[in-house]
């Protein structure tokens, strides 16, 4: 693994390690401040929660964003039984979570360990098999409750944040597997493009801002970006399915997604430069797909606007990326902001 990878990886490593389902993404975002700033760059936390970060360069501005929040749950009520019944935060699916281990947040600062399962999750006591739906979830935790009132005296109540484990393992063979790849692992990329800038003395021929949003799961990370944005790439995850060319050890360039169409001309720049670079590269259409930069145009701004990301297997689940993958995204980032 080259230096600039083993950066990537271990940024990633460090980033799922901090819990930050939307809205609860302030440890994140200071984690991401602050490694920008021990850079030697001015990066600033909006009043949103958003991190902004220029890099340097004039005229032009061209923003890359790539997103800190995460999917996750909130509780929804504390039962008698003294279990949990959450509510999804984002597009979280039950089914992948059933047996995974969770943590929950307590606005006193405390933390609990739990587990997700359905209702009734012993084969040998069901009398049939109960769906992965949210109403047969719950969350016990790890704790000596079985009730109410003693959940109430841990200080766990109605709102309370619930984030599952990453468990993020790199294999030998290059493979990234862990929960929250989108974004996590872009947002990695991001930060590994501002290192590259300041140690290698970049001139940037265009202002080029680092944008690092905490509410796109939940539909509206992108809805303020710096006004003189003229263009700005999505740094997101690039799907890997049914129909689609991509796979894990491709860069993924998004043609259209459930939003409609992504800039012709600036999806060409992007692929002729993959294909002067011997990269590999899929342009994609992702048919159930939406992106910070199409919040950005929804707001009204007048700006080009495309989507990139290594190759993920399985969003929205426990994911899988390549280190191939990795490094096609941040050599089409590097080439496309230096040309």
């Amino acid at each position: 693994m080259n230096d600039d990878l083993n950066y990537i990886t271990q940024q990633l490593c460090a980033l799922t390690s901090i819990p930050s389902p939307s809205g609860f993404t302030a440890r994140a975002a200071e984690y991401v401040r602050k490694t920008l700033a021990e850079m030697g760059y001015m990066p600033i936390i909006t009043r949103k929660g958003n991190v902004e970060c220029v890099l340097g360069g004039e005229n032009n501005p061209l923003v890359l964003a790539a997103h800190v929040d995460t999917l996750g749950a909130m509780v929804r009520a504390i039962k008698d039984n003294g279990r949990l019944r959450p509510t999804a935060i984002g597009g979280h699916q039950w089914r992948t979570a059933d047996g995974d281990n969770c943590m929950v947040f307590t606005r006193s600062g405390r933390m609990y360990t739990g587990v997700v399962l359905n209702k009734e999750p012993s084969v040998h006591v069901r009398e049939k098999e109960l769906e992965d739906t949210e109403e047969n979830m719950e969350v016990l935790l790890d704790e000596n409750v079985s009730s109410h009132q003693e959940v109430e005296a841990l200080g766990v109540e109605t709102g309370d944040i619930i984030a599952m484990e990453p468990r993020t393992v790199i294999t030998d063979s290059g493979y990234i597997k862990s929960r929250f790849l989108d974004d996590k692992l872009s947002a990695s990329i991001l930060l590994g493009i501002a290192r590259w800038v300041k140690n290698e003395k970049i001139s940037l021929p265009r202002k080029v801002t680092l944008l690092f949003t905490v509410y796109e799961e939940v539909g509206f990370g992108g809805s303020c970006v710096p006004i003189d944005t003229e263009d700005m790439i999505s740094v997101d995850m690039g799907c890997v399915g049914s129909d689609l060319g991509c796979n894990e050890h491709m860069v993924s360039i998004c043609a259209k997604d459930s939003g409609g169409p992504y800039n012709y001309d600036m999806i060409t720049e992007l692929s002729l430069i993959c294909k002067a670079e011997g990269l590999p590269y899929a342009i994609d259409v992702y048919p159930r797909y939406g992106s910070d930069v199409e919040t950005t145009m929804r707001a009204g701004y007048d700006i080009r606007h495309g989507l990139i990301g290594p190759g993920v297997y399985a969003s929205h689940n426990y994911e899988r990326a390549h280190l191939d993958g990795v490094q096609a995204a941040y050599t089409l980032l590097q080439k496309y902001i230096a040309r």
